[in-house]
């Protein structure tokens, strides 16, 4: 293993202002939580609006180097042309406030960006800056097959770690197959980070039928605790990433890696019975990525009225949820109905969800006359 940080902060939700602007205060508590319990591991990215920044800020400015490890990523979406690989690298390194990135990766590896990274020679580059000492350890996150992940490893066995989606809702998925990934990434040998093991936050709240199963287990314990606790009891684990975005989401998280202690068979039985409850409810496993919302040409808010859709499907008709979607289709922010399907969110959907169709479904709900 690379690291012995079991918890990783993901900077990718941070708390935000009304204005839609980085609550740094919040941010540097959070920070401060995380190092006092020991946890070492900060996930940005440069696709991650203003998380370099604020990472910045709240942990390289107040730390010791040697105290903690990043993590930092080159989106292909980005790249125009060879020159951009470099100059988004030295950005990054700038923005981010270090002259070495312990852990770098390439963005989301799936079919589609693949061959951007190999036009540009983006391994090679990745490999040149380890060798210059600006990077302790290259890998990349991952959104694709099994057989996908297979060939890249063999292409690319110089990788030193992987990214990959794994939740126990996505175990057995047909499009996710987080199990399947990581059985990939075993057969390679290659320590795996996880990110979305809460799934966004969907595996952290559920209906009150579904909350049932593991409150009557334990009463005591979040319903986050055990989405965490099932990842972390996966062998070949290294680090798993939580996005989390309020104190009381990083207390919890690290009360339960703090005080870790793998799954047992009948807790491994207990997460069946809720997974198999949820799975029988129709509701549309968005993570909030928000990769889909910078290129709407009516900037839909499509991750946000997915949360107003899954919301009342779990929970049930609430004049919350109907203001929920008012909130976000106001300010030129178009609703559901109102989608061209021009198709630009499904080519960057990393969940490879339908989205034109599933927008179709959340009109039914929300636009009604």
């Amino acid at each position: 293993m690379l690291s012995n940080s079991k918890l990783g902060f993901g900077l990718m939700r941070l708390p935000k202002d009304e204005n839609g602007n980085i609550i740094q205060e919040r941010v540097n508590t959070m920070v401060d939580a995380f190092m006092k319990s020991g946890f070492t591991y900060f996930d940005t990215a440069y696709a991650y609006e203003g998380s370099e920044k604020a990472m910045k800020e709240a942990l390289v400015d107040r730390y010791s180097r040697n105290a903690y490890t990043i993590a930092d990523k080159l989106p292909a979406w980005k790249l125009k042309s060879k020159d951009d690989v470099e100059r988004i690298f030295n950005e990054s390194l700038s923005l981010s406030g270090v002259d070495c990135f312990d852990f770098y990766l390439l963005h989301s590896i799936e079919k589609k960006h693949y061959p951007t990274y190999e036009k540009y020679h983006c391994f090679d580059f990745i490999k040149q800056m380890k060798k210059e000492g600006k990077i302790k350890y290259i890998g990349f996150s991952f959104h694709d097959t099994p057989e996908f992940l297979d060939q890249v490893l063999n292409e690319h066995p110089e990788v030193d770690f992987i990214q990959l989606q794994l939740n126990y809702l996505d175990w057995n998925n047909g499009v996710i197959q987080s199990k399947k990934n990581l059985e990939v990434a075993r057969r390679h040998r290659k320590p795996v980070v996880v990110m979305e093991p809460i799934k966004g936050g969907t595996l952290a709240s559920f209906s009150e039928d579904v909350e049932k199963i593991y409150k009557d287990y334990d009463s005591t314990k979040s319903i986050a605790f055990w989405a965490l606790r099932f990842i972390a009891s996966q062998e070949g684990v290294m680090t798993i990433l939580s996005g989390m975005s309020t104190i009381e989401q990083m207390n919890d998280n690290l009360s339960t890696m703090s005080n870790f202690t793998p799954l047992n068979n009948e807790e491994y039985q207990l997460v069946e019975r809720v997974t198999n409850a949820i799975l029988s409810k129709p509701t549309i496993p968005c993570t909030g990525c928000r990769y889909c919302t910078p290129g709407c040409p009516l900037q839909i808010q499509i991750p946000d009225l997915f949360t107003a859709y899954n919301s009342q499907i779990l929970y049930g008709e609430s004049s919350r949820y109907q203001t929920w979607y008012k909130d976000h289709t106001s300010n030129n922010h178009a609703k559901a109905s109102q989608c061209i399907e021009c198709g630009q969110c499904e080519g960057v959907c990393p969940q490879h969800l339908e989205i034109i169709s599933l927008l179709k479904d959340v009109s039914k709900v929300f636009d009604k006359e």
